[in-house]
């Protein structure tokens, strides 16, 4: 498929395609006799796992340095190396979603503190 088809099926504009295709992400990206780059089913399975990993807040340098392993597996100690990027992440994510609950128990005190102040008011 082409690229804007590739886009519609991996969640990913064009342009951030091309950044990952630049950004050293993605495996090498077949082309045809007029130089337009040709996604298989494949890659368009590798976008949706950059989409995803994106979608975490996952950091830019660590999605990089996950691609290259994934794309360069065949070294010793890669998996092991995944593993660890995504734990780091994991325990990252544990945090943030601590601190939207503790946000998120501030702003419903507060919803119930002005709603009882509306209702006082009628």
């Amino acid at each position: 498929m082409n690229i804007k088809d590739a886009a519609a099926a991996s969640g990913l504009s064009i342009d951030t395609i091309r950044f990952y295709e630049k950004s050293g992400m993605l495996p090498k990206v077949q082309r045809d006799a007029r130089g337009w780059r040709r996604f298989d089913a494949g890659a368009v399975d590798w976008l949706r796992n950059l989409e995803r990993l994106r979608a975490t807040g996952m950091p830019m340098a660590d999605m990089r340095r996950f691609a290259l392993l994934v794309h360069g597996a065949g070294h010793p100690g890669a998996a092991a190396a995944r593993l660890e990027i995504l734990q780091r992440h994991g325990e990252r994510l544990a945090l943030r979603r601590h601190e939207v609950e503790a946000c998120q128990a501030y702003l419903d005190q507060k919803i119930s503190i002005y709603s009882r102040m509306t209702e006082d008011q009628r």
